[in-house]
C-alpha cells in the first residue's frame, strides 16, 4: 500500500511541476515577455485587451479603446460608470512592462433619459432575429453608446447586412435624435 501512495505522491509532484512550469496563471514573469520589439507590441496588445474584457462592469452600453506607443497605452472610449474609467486604468498599469497609461476615457453623463435609450435600442437591436446571435456572448459585440440621445453603435458585425440592419433598428427607437454606426464588418465575411 504504500508503494502506491509514493506512487500518487510522485505522480502529483511531477503533475504540480508541469503545471509550474507552464507558468503562473496570473501575471507574467520578465521571462515570458517577448524580447523582440514586434513581437512584444502583439503580446502588450492581447494583455492590454484581456484586461479591459475582463472588467466587472464592462457592458454593452461602454466601449473601451486603446493604442499602444511603445510601453505607454492610451485608453480611449466611453463609460457609463466613473468606476469603469479608473478600474481599466488600474487595470492596465499592473501589466508587465507598462511604463504609464495615459486615461482619455469619457465618462457619459447621468440621465434618466439617456438611460431609457440605451434599454430602448438594446432591445430593438438584440430581440431582430438577424441580429440576436450578437447578444450571446457576455459582452455583446454591438455596443449603444448613447449621449444626450445621440446613438453611437461601436462594434463588429459579421456581414454589411448586419450592420446596416443595426442601424435601422436604432434609428427605428423613439427619443433617439441620431444615430451614427461605427460598427465594422469582419474581414473575410
Amino acid at each position: 500500500m504504500t508503494k502506491s501512495w509514493k506512487a500518487v505522491a510522485v505522480s502529483l509532484l511531477v503533475v504540480g511541476l508541469l503545471a509550474a512550469s507552464a507558468g503562473p496563471m496570473r501575471g507574467v514573469s520578465e521571462s515570458e515577455r517577448p524580447r523582440d520589439r514586434s513581437k512584444y507590441q502583439v503580446w502588450l496588445t492581447k494583455q492590454v485587451r484581456h484586461k479591459l474584457v475582463m472588467l466587472p462592469y464592462y457592458s454593452v452600453f461602454d466601449n473601451l479603446e486603446f493604442e499602444i506607443e511603445g510601453e505607454k497605452v492610451i485608453l480611449m472610449g466611453q463609460v457609463v460608470r466613473p468606476s469603469l474609467k479608473s478600474d481599466a486604468e488600474a487595470s492596465v498599469k499592473k501589466i508587465e512592462g507598462v511604463r504609464g497609461v495615459i486615461n482619455r476615457m469619457e465618462v457619459l453623463p447621468l440621465s434618466p433619459n439617456d438611460d431609457r435609450i440605451r434599454r430602448a435600442v438594446f432591445r430593438a437591436i438584440y430581440s431582430e432575429p438577424a441580429l440576436e446571435r450578437y447578444g450571446l456572448p457576455a459582452v455583446p459585440s454591438i455596443h449603444i453608446i448613447v449621449k444626450n440621445g445621440h446613438v453611437t453603435l461601436e462594434g463588429v458585425t459579421a456581414n454589411e447586412t448586419d450592420k446596416n440592419i443595426a442601424n435601422i433598428r436604432a434609428n427605428g427607437v423613439p427619443g433617439v435624435f441620431s444615430v451614427t454606426n461605427h460598427l465594422r464588418v469582419e474581414k473575410g465575411a
